[in-house]
């Protein structure tokens, strides 16, 4: 039996749960949302919102904290970051950091707020390996961000052509039904010896 053992195990060991949720927690400060399955954003909304309220402190000793949690990244959003600074083999040697993010951005964005800092929205899809539900977990107020809707779907986007291409087909089958004049069809005469009809070429 269980009795007092709180919090998600996740199928990992200490280490490895404890490192899961700091890149995750990373992912999450760098992009304002990140998509993953319910219980990995359940049992991260603690750790994450707890981050937040010792960002809105805003003292050293908060600082502190927050780094010996998450450490002190290099905040890369995209590849081709131009504030990332590389070496010539395309090592990142520089940039803006992560925590100077959270606690000069996230944190002052929820001074108002007392709690509440994530929203978790699930989005009705499945992993295909597992069958395990997703849901994207983002920060409040960054709807302007990227849009929940999960992963991105080519369904549409294939159905829109085909139907592109059928309509270009019709278009062009009735303008050569326009071009082409219909062929006369001339009545059959009737043979005046056996009453028979014949089709003239």
């Amino acid at each position: 039996m269980r009795h007092r053992v709180a919090g998600f195990k996740l199928g990992r060991d200490t280490e490895h749960r404890k490192a899961m949720w700091r890149n995750m927690a990373i992912a999450l400060f760098t992009h304002g949302q990140i998509t993953t399955t319910v219980p990995k954003a359940k049992s991260l909304r603690p750790l994450v919102e707890k981050l937040i309220s010792l960002a809105k402190k805003g003292d050293l000793t908060s600082r502190r904290r927050v780094i010996k949690v998450l450490g002190n990244p290099i905040k890369i959003k995209f590849d081709e970051d131009p504030d990332v600074q590389r070496n010539r083999f395309g090592e990142v040697t520089g940039g803006p950091r992560l925590v100077k993010r959270l606690f000069d951005e996230i944190g002052p964005r929820y001074a108002d707020r007392t709690g509440g800092y994530t929203r978790i929205v699930r989005t009705g899809k499945y992993r295909i390996g597992d069958a395990s539900d997703l849901c994207v977990i983002q920060l409040v107020g960054d709807e302007s961000g990227p849009q929940v809707s999960g992963q991105y779907s080519r369904r549409r986007e294939k159905a829109d052509r085909r139907m592109a291409f059928a309509a270009k087909l019709r278009k062009g089958s009735a303008t050569e039904q326009a071009a082409t004049p219909a062929p006369v069809t001339e009545a059959p005469a009737a043979d005046a010896a056996g009453g028979e009809t014949t089709a003239e070429a």
